[in-house]
């Protein structure tokens, strides 16, 4: 086939395109500038040379693969902090202002600034997500793919070279990716489309004109794609030369397991607030009446989830391979940071290979001694003063709570002793705020005098630490890249980092859900279903030992100024609410969290606050400093805006209350 036919067939197929997207509302100017490139850069990444039409991507199995890849790609890019949302739109993290070291439009959520013309972070028409205003990134597009992989693959009378078995499997990947991109989109949106089939091109403007759809029917229709999905896809990966970060039976299961607990959360479950969201019909798209049975619907997900990634080699990861002598406190902290960060290890139940780490890591890391430039550790991401709060004691309680530990004034200085020096460098002084903390504390923050231990550590644990104060080798001397609160990212940095030569960074894929995560999640639903029992104290119990604590019970008993505080529904939503909070810390789980518990209105509206981390000297580095006041408006915030093209493109949609 000649180019230019090529490319006259080419632009027929994008025309016919055009008439299908408009159903979702796609501004025009979007879809020129987006689905038509798309169409140019990542539909010919499938079809191979010289094949211009859809039959004929799916004439054999080697092309048909190539779409099967397609689909794969629209997975959203969550180990950058670029592009995942959660990273920087709460208040988990901050970074410079004005856009200094990075640009990401999350952070300007952050900082009240989103709107209805252009929306930030906009995966409903596919812009203003990191890479620029049109960034390409349209998961509706990603759906569609999905959509006609499944209808030429299921029918047996295509891709007459595949065999029964992988055509199962195929198909099953494909259900997955299509619920999950349904799923990341209802998190975002609320109500959306729910795209069943293809839209043939002879579509009528009713066809086209696609309306939201009520939460409860939209959840059950994607978790019974999921059920479908498990039940063709393989327990666990085999090949592991060709076939890692493919989709397993415990993936599907395990977002089942986050889809249905979503849908019991209060944001989505009787939600009163949302009772003017409706459709042009007057249909409702939430109910209102709160409705316990979703909460046993996700236990039993949560349950089936576990059961199936356990039995396939899951468990809670402690890192046994150390070769060196280390201190037992030591062991704990890189227990903690190598069960996200270790390449494939047995906690992790879905890893994303098509998002790496490497600048991930270069944007949290700082200098640990005078050697080390801005370029290579350029410590923007920044965590915030409350985050730092957040974490408990030693004793394994909230600093508040503790009832044989004050922490008074947090700007008082303390010097490190022998009995901190495997967290603190010995005879360093920094706040009282960063001593007699538990492990995760010091596995995931770095601060000023803080220890970093690594594979260049060998077995002397203390030998790197931070000096993050203003002319510190690892203070902000840098015009672009610097740390804005004090705090830094350790919890998401390799141990094998160095920067001794070669490579500073060993990448690994971004992991989405880990089985602590899973743990957690059936802590919580369980409290939610039947109050505190020993099972829902056994899953989070687990979470906690490898973080050095002990049980739930144990400690609030013996260290709480509230020691009954487990033994109410109330008491032990708010101590699984926290845990989560502090395991879950920088993975890009917190800020959906707080979201479905409805807590965003009173955890938005609070001064984002650091030291004085442009200072040099102790006094006047620990005096507090208000970055920002966040503001939050309920109920508005909680769900994206649709683009005004958008509405007007498609007239069947509906804007989210208060846009």
């Amino acid at each position: 086939m000649s180019k230019n036919l090529k490319n006259i067939e080419m632009k027929t197929l994008q025309l016919k395109f055009l008439k299908i997207l408009r159903f979702l509302g796609l501004s025009v100017i979007a879809l020129f500038a987006g689905v038509f490139q798309s169409c140019e850069e990542t539909f010919l990444d499938v079809v191979p040379d010289n094949v211009a039409t859809i039959e004929q991507a799916f004439k054999l199995r080697n092309e048909a693969e190539k779409y099967l890849f397609t689909c794969y790609a629209y997975i959203p890019k969550n180990g950058d902090a670029i592009y995942n949302i959660a990273f920087l739109a709460g208040d988990e993290t901050w970074i410079p202002p004005q856009d200094a070291s990075f640009n990401s439009f999350a952070f300007d959520i952050a900082r009240n600034l989103q709107r209805s013309t252009n929306p930030y972070m906009d995966a409903w028409e596919g812009r203003y997500q990191g890479g620029g205003p049109a960034d390409l990134y349209q998961l509706w597009d990603g759906i569609r793919h999905c959509n006609i992989f499944l209808e030429n693959v299921e029918n047996i009378s295509r891709v007459p070279d595949l065999g029964e078995a992988e055509r199962l499997r195929w198909v099953s990947e494909v259900k997955f990716l299509k619920a999950y991109y349904h799923y990341y989109l209802m998190r975002m949106y609320g109500p959306i489309p729910i795209m069943r089939e293809v839209i043939p091109v002879d579509a009528s403007e009713d066809q086209i004109q696609v309306p939201r759809e009520p939460i409860d029917s939209s959840v059950d229709y994607l978790a019974n794609l999921l059920d479908e999905a498990a039940v063709g896809l393989p327990p666990m990966i085999t090949d592991t030369q060709e076939d890692l970060g493919r989709i397993t039976r415990p993936i599907a299961l395990a977002v089942k397991a986050e889809l249905l607990t979503m849908a019991a959360s209060p944001l989505f479950n009787g939600n009163e607030d949302m009772a003017s969201f409706v459709g042009k019909d007057g249909s409702s798209y939430f109910n209102t009446t709160y409705d316990t049975a979703k909460w046993q619907r996700a236990l039993d997900a949560i349950r089936q989830a576990i059961d199936v990634a356990e039995a396939n080699g899951a468990e809670i990861f402690y890192k046994e391979d150390v070769s060196f002598d280390i201190e037992p406190i030591t062991q704990t902290k890189l227990d903690i940071r190598q069960a996200v960060t270790e390449r494939w290890n047995r906690e992790i139940i879905w890893a994303n290979p098509n998002s790496r780490t490497y600048e991930l890591q270069r944007l949290a890391m700082n200098a640990v001694d005078n050697t080390t430039n801005a370029g290579v550790a350029r410590r923007a991401l920044s965590p915030t003063l409350e985050t730092a709060q957040m974490f408990y004691t030693k004793n394994g309680v909230p600093i508040e709570e503790d009832k044989t530990i004050s922490f008074g004034n947090i700007t008082t200085i303390r010097e490190a002793g022998e009995d901190d020096q495997y967290n603190i460098a010995l005879g360093y002084r920094t706040s009282v705020l960063n001593f007699d903390r538990e492990p995760r504390f010091y596995a995931d923050l770095g601060f000023d005098g803080s220890v970093f231990y690594k594979f260049d550590s060998g077995s002397n644990d203390a030998r790197w630490h931070y000096e993050a104060k203003n002319k510190d080798y690892g203070g902000n001397t840098d015009a672009f890249n610097f740390n804005v609160t004090g705090y830094y990212i350790k919890k998401l940095i390799n141990w094998e980092q160095t920067f001794s030569g070669g490579t500073p960074y060993k990448d690994y894929a971004w992991p989405e859900i880990r089985l602590a995560d899973l743990y957690l999640l059936f802590a919580e639903v369980s409290n939610e279903v039947n109050g505190p029992t020993p099972e829902a104290f056994q899953y989070i119990d687990a979470v906690r030992a490898r973080a050095g604590l002990a049980g739930v019970e144990e400690s609030w008993t013996n260290y709480s100024t509230n020691p009954s505080k487990y033994t109410t529904k109330d008491g032990l939503r708010e101590i699984i609410h926290r845990e989560r909070n502090i395991e879950m810390v920088f993975e890009g789980k917190n800020y959906w969290d707080v979201r479905r518990w409805k807590k965003a209105a009173t955890e938005y509206n609070e001064a984002i606050r650091g030291w004085s981390v442009f200072e040099s000297t102790e006094q006047a580095y620990y005096q507090i400093r208000t970055l920002y006041q966040q503001r939050f408006i309920a109920p508005r915030d909680y769900f994206w805006p649709l683009d005004q093209n958008t509405l007007i493109q498609n007239p069947s949609l509906v804007q989210a209350p208060g846009w």
